[in-house]
């Protein structure tokens, strides 16, 4: 069944396909992995169907009024990165789908809403990294998850949460710490998590991302802890820089290129699936665990 946007096709305006990025002060982002593959995989896909990207940056105080640039001709379609469940982001949201504006959201669901999506399949590849820290012998693992109004971020938990439970060890809260996924925030957890291991109630940590437990390690090692040695450490992303870091990241790939491909070919093919697509994962075992 032709899409809704392949039947705007005779009407096209802008030519432009638009990618809503967070702003984020003082982080590069295009030199972060999970950005700059996703937008590979869109810009591959747009040039394949005739349109150009046209990047736009949300301000983090700035009004969420995506309507606006398809009501100014800028955009025939938006893919949105980096959304997060929170009031201002479900109404511009939901004025796009009452408007019928075509859109996609990437490494974001909301599950009870109908939009497209493209994610990948986070709990199992949280469960599989929680899982192979068990097999390795560790029993006291902790968590450093990212924010929640990420669903990537509940997906993560629900899926920690069901290795430690189908294996029999205890859930305990103050075995999980939170970050916002920027490598500063793994490092200023190593406070606590150092707390953690010297009174022998942590042995291994699962970080969300591979910023986080790089950051992670950073904070460890000021303190005399060795991640692959002292602890067991999985991060998340198979990021380059998990491949580069000594020791080298034990992690989970996520194919981002190819989510930010499909998000776009969602909305621009002729022909093209509908609804939810779920992408799957793959733990790559490396020297930190």
């Amino acid at each position: 069944m032709p899409n809704a946007l392949a039947q705007r096709f005779a009407r096209r305006k802008s030519g432009n396909v638009g990618v809503i990025l967070p702003f984020v002060p003082k982080v590069h982002l295009f030199s972060t992995y999970y950005f700059a593959e996703i937008l590979s995989g869109i810009g591959e896909a747009a040039k394949a169907c005739n349109y150009d990207l046209l990047l736009i940056f949300r301000e983090p105080d700035s009004p969420r009024d995506y309507a606006k640039l398809y009501r100014t001709q800028k955009v025939d379609a938006c893919i949105v990165l980096g959304a997060q469940d929170v009031a201002e982001e479900r109404a511009a949201l939901r004025e796009l789908q009452v408007e019928g504006f075509p859109f996609c959201l990437v490494n974001q669901r909301f599950d009870e809403e109908e939009y497209l999506t493209v994610d990948a399949d986070h709990e199992s590849g949280s469960f599989a990294a929680v899982q192979h820290l068990i097999a390795k012998g560790f029993k006291r693992i902790a968590f450093l998850n990212g924010p929640n109004a990420f669903s990537s971020s509940g997906d993560r938990l629900a899926g920690y949460e069901r290795a430690l439970t189908e294996a029999g060890i205890p859930l305990l809260e103050e075995r999980i710490f939170t970050g916002n996924y920027s490598r500063k925030s793994g490092f200023e957890a190593a406070a606590k998590i150092f707390e953690g291991i010297e009174k022998k109630e942590i042995d291994a940590v699962f970080a969300a991302n591979d910023r986080m437990a790089i950051g992670l390690m950073d904070g460890l090692r000021e303190r005399g802890i060795e991640a692959g040695k002292d602890i067991g450490l999985i991060g998340y992303d198979d990021s380059d820089s998990s491949r580069i870091v000594s020791p080298k990241l034990t992690t989970v790939s996520v194919p981002f290129y190819e989510m930010g491909r499909r998000a776009a070919m969602k909305l621009l093919a002729e022909e093209s699936e509908e609804g939810n697509t779920i992408l799957p994962v793959q733990l790559v075992k490396r020297e930190t665990t």
